[in-house]
């Protein structure tokens, strides 16, 4: 990058200004994205403002505090700012690559300022005996609710949604048996919020910035590994469920064997993706997978009401033919009453896989813009409403069109010549290939770090020997397992009940010890029973996701 002549000098006179103005022992210590930072918040400055006004500490931090409000310090914070933006140019400009090794260190400005900036609160005596000051909030940047919800709704509704049919059709074959169905998917729904909610709190709380380090703070650094690995676990599972459907689509597609399509996929579509170094541009090919679900839901919905896999006594849909007899629709008498049957606990874990996004619960928190509780509350209740609507309407849609003979993806009950559904193939497919680099890249990160590989010993060396070797182990297992609504109702059984009720209401219930909050008792006692209630349904329900393979 070339400056001209003029733009030199002002980088010059800035820096000077700057160096001449502040302690100069922040230049070795701190990086220049942290320079920035500190800067644009008077940080560094207080001192000496307290030496030439004869201030003390404390008038010093209340009119830091009152920055905003004065025409003095908002030109200060601005003329701060530029000066921090010129050094951090001017110094990366000179040498940065002496001192990133190739790397362009003003990014990290850029990208620090660009940022919503997490405001660490008062750093006195007394905060630092309060443990609640570690508590932190984002200033008047990041995303909105509508934003915010649309994102959640978004990583929560995905191609699961497509198994829950056989959920219910695991212990019900009558219409009525979607009563209870309904029920289910709104009370999980419920929970699994409440326990996102919880995430949030107890990152409001602590100040954490991730699921792990929430953990850290409140129930401590040596049990980590527990929901680390937990996390990384659960990733795999949703890749290998991932690699499931998309060898049912494309096999039916292109009517062809299922492992041998499953193995095309990986080897000529899914490898060089995994193997891209940088998934930004596959990001936007997320939205593929709300645009596929909205048009599945309404494809499945016309094929519902025109009747074309109705059977009916002697008649049936002009589709019923054309599709395996073990797939066409099929109903019984186990109605509302069969949710009393063990096996509906299949269905609530299949609810803990379908609702989860849980992980990613602090990462919400943090890039909401104002984000007060209620604000991360409001999120969160518009979020899981809708999924649970969605949810339910995708199940009910497809129990009653199906009933017992609903597969463990609902997709494969549907005549491979049904133009309706086949767009709704090709949709389903076009998103799970986009979206599977970005699942994959997390689990390949994620046992990198439970193996202890220190990132700047990630070489791309490395990282291809554990992408090949780990999308070979997932691709494998994909071939062998057929039914993926075991998968997810496994996984959410085990892990996904874990991180969605368990782990939160310990979080939740140490910071509350930990920080002295004794009128949230109430609050504590209610995560507790939540997470007494999911390792039961977790226990039960993953016994039932064994003995149905048999």
């Amino acid at each position: 990058m070339k400056l001209g002549a003029i733009q030199c000098m002002l980088l010059l006179v800035t820096t000077l200004w700057l160096v001449l103005s502040v302690s100069a022992e922040i230049i070795p210590k701190k990086s220049w994205s942290v320079i920035g930072y500190e800067a644009f918040n008077k940080r560094r400055v207080l001192e000496k403002e307290e030496t030439t006004n004869g201030t003390s500490k404390a008038a010093v931090n209340r009119q830091v505090s009152k920055l905003t409000k004065t025409k003095k310090s908002g030109s200060n914070g601005v003329a701060k700012t530029f000066i921090s933006v010129g050094l951090a140019a001017f110094i990366a400009t000179l040498g940065g690559k002496v001192l990133a090794e190739g790397e362009r260190p003003e990014r990290a400005l850029i990208e620090a300022l660009s940022k919503p900036i997490v405001a660490v609160r008062s750093t006195s005596l007394a905060a630092l005996k309060d443990p609640r000051s570690n508590a932190a909030t984002i200033t008047t940047e990041g995303a909105s609710i509508p934003n915010e919800v649309f994102n959640l709704v978004k990583g929560i509704v995905g191609v699961g949604v497509l198994s829950l049919p056989a959920g219910v059709a695991a212990f019900g074959s009558a219409p009525s048996a979607f009563i209870p169905a309904g029920i289910l998917i709104a009370v999980i729904g419920c929970l699994s919020g409440y326990g996102f909610a919880l995430i949030g709190k107890v990152c409001a709380y602590t100040g954490a910035k991730s699921y792990r380090e929430a953990w850290s703070r409140t129930v401590g650094e040596r049990s980590s590994w527990i929901p680390a690995w937990s996390v990384t676990f659960k990733t795999f599972l949703a890749c290998l469920a991932f690699s499931m459907v998309l060898a049912d689509t494309f096999s039916s597609l292109l009517e062809s064997t299922r492992n041998t399509t499953l193995l095309a996929v990986t080897s000529l579509v899914l490898l060089p993706l995994c193997l891209l170094k940088n998934l930004k541009s596959l990001a936007p090919f997320s939205l593929l997978g709300v645009m596929g679900m909205a048009y599945t839901a309404v494809a499945m919905t016309v094929r519902f009401l025109d009747g074309s896999y109705l059977m009916s006594g002697d008649s049936q849909g002009k589709l019923v033919e054309q599709i395996a007899s073990n797939l066409r629709p099929k109903f019984g008498n186990l109605g509302a009453n069969s949710v009393l049957s063990p096996n509906a606990l299949i269905l609530v874990c299949m609810l803990s896989t379908a609702y989860m996004a849980h992980f990613n619960a602090p990462k919400f928190y943090l890039e909401l813009k104002n984000n007060t509780l209620p604000r991360f509350n409001s999120v969160v209740s518009w979020g899981f409403g809708i999924s649970i609507f969605l949810m339910g309407f995708i199940s009910m849609i497809g129990f009653l069109t199906f009933g017992k003979a609903c597969d463990g993806l609902v997709l494969n009950n549907y005549a491979g010549s049904d133009m309706w559904m086949g767009f709704s193939r090709i949709a389903v497919a076009v998103s799970l290939v986009f979206s599977y680099p970005l699942a994959f890249t997390g689990c390949r990160d994620g046992f990198l770090d439970l193996a202890k590989v220190p990132v700047d010993k990630r070489s791309s060396r490395t990282l291809n020997i554990v992408t090949v070797t780990l999308l070979g182990v997932i691709t494998c297992c994909a071939c062998k397992l057929t039914d993926v609504s075991f998968v997810l109702a496994f996984g959410g059984a085990t892990l996904g009940n874990a991180l969605t009720y368990v782990y939160p209401a310990l979080m939740y219930r140490a910071v509350v010890a930990q920080q002295g909050r004794t009128n949230e008792k109430f609050g504590v006692n209610v995560s507790l029973a939540s997470a007494a209630l999911g390792i039961v349904m977790g226990t039960v329900g993953a016994t039932m996701a064994v003995r149905s393979l048999s």
